[in-house]
């Protein structure tokens, strides 16, 4: 190639702007989500009944629309991470409504169920096995959203990997609910909650190391 071709290439490829990290975020994302999704019909699949199920019980209904809210949530809170700077504050508010809503569902249980269910509607029967689905379906949506992070400029790594953790980890959990059958807000907040904050917790320990500028 001649050096004025090779200068003129240059100088087109500077002027092309990239992509919006918007853009880049949701193009690693969606296979990652696609995985999940085979994972979960092939190791999991969907609770018999599903619809008629949540008509009669709307805990079911609570749960699911719970964790979708939580993956809205993340999403924002883990795109400003991925850029130098990024005001939080709001997001962070607004994650809030989850614990929040969850609380509301706690004290609905606390006064309609017998104190003597608390226990069994705690441990469930699922426990290990939800402690281990939700990081298996979070995982490949997790390693999409730390690749994408590393198009950004996060100025705080740990905390951004944090943030793919638990946008990860709420898709793995939304994912999850569909199958499981344990309804009850005091299970949700136990053990979704933990196999959430593995899937964040691992975040931000290799988003750490990897997400560094």
């Amino acid at each position: 190639m001649k050096t004025e071709n090779l200068i003129q290439a240059l100088a087109v490829d500077a002027r092309t702007p990239p992509a919006p990290l918007g853009q880049t975020l949701s193009t690693w994302l969606l296979p990652g989500v696609i995985i999940a999704i085979g994972i979960y019909f092939v190791a999991l699949g969907l609770r018999p009944h599903l619809l008629s199920l949540g008509a009669d019980d709307p805990r079911i209904f609570f749960k699911i629309g719970l964790m979708g809210l939580l993956v809205c949530l993340a999403a924002p809170l883990t795109l400003r991470l991925a850029r130098p700077g990024a005001k939080l504050h709001g997001v962070f508010l607004a994650l809030m409504i989850v614990p929040l809503l969850l609380l509301l569902g706690i004290g609905f249980e606390l006064v309609t169920v017998p104190e003597a269910d608390w226990g069994h509607r705690l441990i469930g029967h699922n426990a290990m096995f939800c402690l281990r689905s939700i990081p298996l379906l979070a995982l490949a949506p997790f390693c999409a959203l730390l690749l994408a992070l590393r198009d950004g400029a996060p100025s705080r790594p740990g905390l951004a990997g944090a943030a793919a953790g638990l946008f990860a980890g709420a898709i793995g959990a939304t994912l999850y609910a569909t199958h499981c059958p344990d309804d009850s807000p005091f299970f949700v907040a136990a053990w979704y909650s933990i196999g959430i904050a593995i899937v964040t917790a691992a975040g931000a320990l290799i988003g750490a190391r990897i997400l560094r500028w």
